[in-house]
Parts: structure tokens; sequence; C-alpha cells
């Protein structure tokens, strides 16, 4: 194990990918039928004012990275008692769709999300994104930019492309990890 992961009894996820791609419903799933704690890092970047203002061109917050990693340091190493006063040990599952700025000992499986581009101009489209809004995310999940962040950011093994373009495929996802999951405590339980 990683010194920084040292302690824990449950794994780290990080879901990630373009705007659109399912990663809230896929992180949800997974929290849920893990028991793990799911957290939003979008909500966490609204209800902390984790942000500069406001980008009127892409009608999105500015990221203020230092103030959202601050917050969410204690919350992914463990040391966050939460709101019931119980430490965090059940594993984390959260989802964004940037990556590259998150320290690569918080988590122990990266999975990357992507989308027919077809399925996700459809997604965006009903999500009311501007044209503008929609050409961008397009053309990141075109060019695979979250993928690559991912590559470069973590170590090979632990960043994982899968697809998310049906429910089935949402499915598969979930019981692809659960399979991991299950390895992870296995192995990190043999160890202790």
């Amino acid at each position: 194990m990683n010194e920084g992961k040292k302690g824990r009894t449950r794994p780290n996820i990080l879901i990630t990918g373009t705007p659109g791609v399912g990663k809230t419903a896929t992180a949800s799933l997974i929290a849920e039928k893990l028991n793990m704690k799911y957290i939003s890092v979008g909500d966490l970047v609204k209800k902390h004012a984790c942000h500069e203002g406001m980008d009127t061109e892409f009608d999105s917050y500015i990221l203020d990275e230092d103030k959202l990693l601050d917050l969410m340091e204690p919350m992914m190493s463990g040391e966050d008692e939460g709101d019931d006063d119980e430490e965090i040990t059940e594993g984390i599952v959260t989802d964004f769709h940037s990556c590259d700025f998150f320290p690569e000992r918080w988590f122990d499986l990266v999975l990357v999300l992507r989308a027919n581009t077809e399925v996700l101009f459809d997604r965006l489209a009903e999500r009311g994104y501007s044209e503008k809004k929609r050409n961008e995310n397009l053309e990141c999940e075109i060019m695979q930019i979250v993928l690559d962040e991912a590559r470069e950011s973590y170590a090979e093994e632990i960043v994982h492309e899968v697809p998310s373009n049906t429910l089935e495929d949402m499915e598969s996802n979930v019981s692809r990890v659960q399979q991991w999951f299950d390895h992870w405590v296995k192995a990190n339980d043999e160890e202790s």
C-alpha cells in the first residue's frame, strides 16, 4: 500500500469524464452498492464556494483548486469525522469532470467514463447546454482530454477507461468495480 493510503480499510474511487458521460449516476450507484460514502465534488464547489466566480461564457464556476483541495484533504485521508462524529472508514466514491489536480495518493481506482458523441450530444442538449458549451464538451470527449489527464496524473494500473452509453454499460461498470473492490479489500486485509 502507498504511504498515504495506510490505515484505510476501504478504497477511494474517482469517477471522471467529460460532462454528460454519467459520472454522478455511476458514482452514486457504486457508493450505494458497495456501502461507501459518495462525495460530489461539484456540490462541494458550490456549497463551500471553492470557486472564483462564474465564467459567463461557459456558464460554469471558475474552480479554486487550492481551496477545494484544502477542504477535501481531511475527507479523503479519513481524518474528517463527517456529520455523525464517526471517522470515514467505508471508503469514498467521488466524481468530477477534471482529475489532474487531485493528489495521486487519494485514489486507488480512477474510472474514466467515455460516451459516443451522438449519445453525449443528446445528453448535453437535454441539460440545456448552449451550443458553445456543447461543442466544447464534445471536442473534449473526441480529443479524450479527461482520459489523457488521468493517464498522465495517476499510475497506469489504477486508470480504467470504460464505456458509458447505455444503462447496460453502467450496470457492467458497477459490476466490474464491485469485483475490483472485493479483490482490493481481500488483498489489503491480508496485508494487515
